[in-house]
């Protein structure tokens, strides 16, 4: 697997290294049941604090793609899927996208609100 990060990006490095395991579910480089390498190894083959690969791990598992199992490391979650993965990436553009213009959580939220009930 390969992970990609640019120092130089506004975009935060933990967020880079997840961003790319999403983009392995998502075209189906990665699968279900897979291990991810470790976090030390990572961080060396990219320069970066091993705490920082860390970070983009466990916001993989908070998204419900990856387990981070002690003494196994990290796994891919056996509902983690490209169309997951992929709508877990639009979610997080959408957030962006309502903060750029100057939404708050609450109008957000009751956005999307609206839009599971149909309305």
């Amino acid at each position: 697997m390969l992970f990609r990060a640019d120092p130089s990006s506004p975009v935060p490095l933990a967020e880079q290294i997840a961003g790319s395991v999403r983009g392995a579910l998502a075209d189906g480089s990665v699968r279900a049941g897979e291990r991810l390498p470790p976090a030390r190894e990572v961080a060396k083959s990219l320069g970066v604090n091993m705490h920082t690969v860390l970070r983009g791990y466990q916001q993989l598992r908070d998204e419900g793609l990856i387990e981070l199992r002690r003494g196994r490391g990290a796994v891919v979650a056996g509902g983690a899927g490209p169309s997951r993965a992929d709508l877990v990436g639009r979610v997080r553009e959408l957030v962006a996208e309502a903060r750029a213009l100057g939404l708050s959580d609450e109008e957000v939220l009751a956005l999307v609100g609206t839009a599971l009930s149909g309305r």
